[in-house]
């Protein structure tokens, strides 16, 4: 295997793509490959303008700080070496940049945002005050971000498939109801809407409760309900009206068949 060597220009190092390892706290799950080709082309043209950042690890390696994308476009266009900034972070700081990186630069999806603030958050075992602070988030913005991640796996995909915004996602979860905001993400889609169409249809989802007819009460115990049957029968033959009942049990259920004569029939 051809050695590649290390040439220390400061704090910069000149470094053999294959010696930088990937993050392993990059929020990031999907890279646009056209945008990466293009990035390339210009790095094949131009040069890399602005070097990764890295930061040692053992066996002379070094792992990836900042500049996930730099880095697959550097090895897309052929580069044997590239400028590195050597760093020296711990974990939850090497996360906290790769993050931000991503934030200020190119932007991930709104899921890829939250589960990195969610990572970045357990790393640091702090609270999500200190962790907005600490990000330079507000701290509204940021349980406005990790609200997202109550939406399932699935939803979370059709909602970066069909380009759905962060506010299109915030207002499915006012939906009580798995199904309802699943339907709602489809309705999103299906007629075009945009955030405030999204939010309006959202709140007349919740206002617009289905009018009801007025129920009848279940009889909760059968017995109450049979005897009463057999005191009115009962008042009835007393009274002299020759009423009769027929009564069929089947599996799970009672049938009674009430016989009550008309006046006309009675007296013939």
């Amino acid at each position: 295997m051809l050695q590649h060597r290390v040439k220390s220009i400061g704090k910069i190092l000149l470094l053999a793509p294959q010696q930088i390892e990937p993050s392993p706290f990059q929020a990031r799950t999907n890279f646009d490959q056209q945008e990466i080709a293009r990035l390339a082309l210009s790095i094949a043209q131009n040069g890399l303008l602005q070097p990764v950042t890295v930061r040692k690890v053992q066996n002379g390696r070094y792992q990836l700080i900042a500049g996930e994308r730099r880095l697959r476009a550097c090895k897309l266009a052929g580069l044997t070496e590239i400028p590195a900034i050597l760093c020296d972070y711990e974990d939850d700081q090497t996360a906290a940049l790769g993050l931000l990186e991503n934030v200020q630069r190119q932007g991930l999806d709104p899921f890829e945002q939250a589960r990195g603030i969610k990572e970045v958050i357990a790393l640091w075992g702090c609270t999500q005050e200190e962790a907005a602070r600490r990000l330079g988030i507000a701290q509204p913005t940021l349980n406005n971000k990790l609200r997202l991640l109550a939406l399932t796996a699935q939803q979370q995909e059709y909602c970066v498939a069909h380009g759905l915004t962060e506010r299109h996602a915030r207002a499915v979860l006012r939906l009580p109801a798995e199904q309802q905001r699943t339907q709602a993400l489809e309705q999103f889609v299906k007629q075009s809407m945009n955030a405030r169409q999204a939010d309006a249809y959202v709140e007349r989802l919740l206002t617009d409760k289905p009018r009801h007819r007025h129920a009848i009460p279940m009889v909760r115990d059968v017995r109450i309900f049979v005897n009463t049957i057999n005191r009115a029968v009962r008042l009835m033959v007393d009274a002299g009206v020759p009423a009769s009942t027929k009564r069929t049990e089947g599996e799970g259920y009672v049938e009674y068949t009430v016989h009550i004569p008309t006046a006309t029939s009675a007296s013939s």
